[in-house]
């Protein structure tokens, strides 16, 4: 492999970082592919729920597909707990972290904050408290975050649901991570979309149960 000719970045010139840049480009395409690897090691990750914590993160996914929720939110769904296994005292933070150059800051916040918000259903059985999602009262994307836990998040644990593999979500996570970083068009601060679309929904459902689906 070609390396650069400097042993300190100070001493590179503009072959040395053209050359990087070029090895750079080729590794961030593979970004998606990466992160599907890693969500696929959550399997790996502590037991003691019904389901994995990868079916987990694919069931999360698969109830915002069929809420009609639009891309972003559907891969925000999917790697919200991405970083269970190499930060599970900030997991939040680090998968939106992951997402931010890529999804709208709605989303970015949300997989954010869904820990504060997720103590809402287990807080008192813990010694936390279940009320710690009140010091984002009042903040324009607290109602979706309320509604990303409830509807997504804490019903996720259902061995018995259908839930969609992780190829099916392949293409949008490619889509998705394909995007030029913070690219305004898509950042869009301040911008609520609904987590449903009620007409996505019935067309995604009637695809479900076609014959050929």
């Amino acid at each position: 492999m070609d390396t650069v000719k400097f042993t300190a970045m100070k001493d590179g010139d503009k072959d040395d970082y053209d050359l990087l840049a070029r090895h750079e480009h080729a590794h961030v395409a593979g970004t998606g592919d990466r992160l599907l690897k890693a969500l696929v090691e959550l399997d790996e990750s502590f037991s003691g729920y019904r389901i994995t914590r990868l079916g987990h993160c694919l069931q999360s996914a698969t109830r915002a597909w069929r809420d009609g929720a639009d891309t972003d939110w559907v891969v925000a769904a999917l790697l919200h707990d991405i970083g269970d296994i190499h930060a599970p005292h900030n997991h939040d933070e680090y998968a939106a972290t992951i997402l931010k150059p890529f999804v709208r800051e709605q989303c970015t916040w949300v997989v954010e904050k869904h820990g504060d918000f997720q103590l809402l259903y287990y807080g008192q059985h813990v010694g936390a408290d279940p009320d710690k999602r009140s010091r984002h009262a009042g903040h324009r994307y607290f109602d979706d975050c309320a509604a990303f836990c409830e509807r997504w998040d804490q019903a996720s644990f259902d061995p018995d649901y259908a839930t969609l593999p992780v190829d099916f979500f392949r293409p949008m996570v490619a889509e998705v991570f394909a995007r030029t970083p913070y690219d305004p068009g898509v950042i869009r601060p301040g911008v609520r979309v609904p987590l449903g679309d009620a007409d996505a929904a019935r067309e995604r459902a009637a695809r479900d149960d076609s014959p050929n689906s």
